[in-house]
């Protein structure tokens, strides 16, 4: 076990592991997802509600995960099987581990997607974007769609291709600060346009009359694309921190740049849309997943230097899609090195096949098979419902058995107190106890009775 700690990759401390792990964080889910679900759910109230999730079952999870992964040394099957070698152990090990290997393929096309809005943006060409047909005619084009997948995926391949401190780490530490400038400048010029104080208020005063129980399953449910929660991120970037870099505050730190980052994202939003759809401000929010691409390029289109506002915006959200995509690419690659035993050139060249046939579905679902659906879906959109809505709950409640059945709790506060106090102890075993496990019933039913036409998400 010694040599094996000696041989791993680490990051260089604190800073390299917040800044790595929540550029896994801040993705796509934050920047139209959030907004989108905000919008729907209330605005304030459903805000109010997913930073309350966030600082307590969020925490509670990345904790979990990044404790296990730096007590084992490995990536999530080696830290299962650390523990248990029972099946139930080997089941929740390898969901963890797969997970990341079936997002990361359809989450690069979307990438290529947002790569092909900066590009045009960068050309000069917001008037075409705003088109009522750009958008469709452009995933509906085998070729062009195909082109931008697959050059997001080979950038990708070249920051895994650098290694943890090279690439991960030193691509993250220059993404996410980028990020963060970028965001809140769009953000102060979007709060400032004229009429866009309605957004502000929609955003930061909860109606609770607008409370239910779905905005409750609605943020819990964003915090699995918000917080890398169940993807064996955590896990892996947990294996290659310090021991003694302080796990209690750095899982905070992450907690508090991705909600940082989320609010941003609505206040880039949410007060633009008010400001520029006036009468149809609520209509436009509603656009869900395509608020992004053909929403938001007709607000840019209609505002006195649109132009420069869709670079800056488009820049922000591929450096997002780009820090995310790369903790799961790393992931993946973490689990053939330790489990298949590939070197780390042969574990990415592989992983790179892996993107290549599946993000291929998913980009050719919109138009050369877009007669192929399983189980009614496209291929896209089942490998996100297969991820996100039934593997990712079921992957963190094995989480959550595996530390009180076999580890045990005192093993991750006995791990976390390596290098904190940890303050939150008593908080985070009566989460992990009872809190966690119970919400994560919840949005895996919800789910499920969601995709059936049960209930409304």
């Amino acid at each position: 076990m010694a040599s094996e700690k000696k041989e791993r990759a680490s990051f260089s401390g604190r800073l390299g592991y917040v800044l790595a792990t929540a550029g896994s964080a801040v993705g796509l889910g934050n920047i139209w997802r959030f907004p989108y679900l905000a919008a729907k759910y209330g605005g304030g109230i459903f805000i109010l509600v997913y930073i309350i999730l966030a600082a307590t079952f969020g925490y509670t999870m990345i904790v979990t995960e990044t404790a296990l992964g730096r007590k084992t040394r490995k990536s999530p099957v080696g830290a299962f099987s650390f523990f248990t070698k029972k099946k139930m152990g080997a089941v929740g090990g390898w969901m963890n581990a797969v997970i990341p290997m079936i997002i990361v393929p359809y989450y690069s096309v979307i990438g290529g997607w947002v790569l092909r809005y900066f590009v045009e943006y960068v050309r000069g060409n917001g008037a075409s974007l705003a088109e009522d047909t750009y958008f469709s005619g452009f995933i509906g084009n085998a070729a062009g769609s195909e082109i931008f997948f697959l050059i997001f995926a080979a950038l990708n391949i070249l920051v895994i291709g650098m290694g943890v401190n090279g690439g991960v780490e030193r691509v993250s530490t220059v993404m996410m600060p980028s990020l963060i400038v970028l965001a809140v400048i769009v953000a102060v010029y979007s709060v400032t346009r004229p009429g866009a104080l309605a957004g502000v208020h929609y955003i930061f005063v909860p109606d609770f009359s607008k409370f239910s129980i779905m905005t409750v399953v609605a943020a819990m449910g964003q915090m699995f694309y918000s917080l890398s929660i169940a993807m064996g991120i955590l896990y892996t970037y947990g294996s290659y921190m310090k021991d003694d870099v302080d796990v209690e505050s750095s899982s905070y730190q992450v907690v508090l740049v991705d909600s940082c980052v989320a609010i941003l994202a609505a206040l880039m939003i949410i007060p633009s849309v008010f400001a520029f759809s006036g009468a149809d401000a609520a209509q436009n929010l509603q656009a869900g997943p395509s608020l992004l691409f053909i929403t938001l390029p007709k607000v840019f289109a209609s505002m006195a230097g649109g132009r420069i506002f869709g670079i800056l915006f488009f820049l922000m959200v591929l450096f997002a899609a780009l820090t995310s995509s790369i903790s799961l690419l790393e992931t993946s690659v973490s689990t053939l090195e330790d489990e298949a035993h590939m070197n780390r050139t042969g574990a990415t060249v592989f992983m790179f096949a892996v993107m290549i046939v599946l993000g291929s579905l998913s980009s050719f679902g919109y138009n050369i098979l877009s007669g192929a659906r399983i189980v009614g879906m496209q291929f896209l959109d089942f490998f996100d419902f297969l991820s996100n809505s039934l593997m990712m709950p079921i992957s963190a409640f094995t989480t959550c058995l595996l530390v009180l059945r076999a580890a045990g709790v005192r093993v991750v506060i006995d791990e976390v107190g390596k290098s904190s106090k940890f303050r939150m102890r008593k908080m985070y075993s009566l989460s992990i106890r009872y809190f966690a496990p119970v919400l994560l019933v919840i949005i895996f039913l919800s789910s499920v009775l969601s995709a059936l036409g049960i209930i409304s998400m």
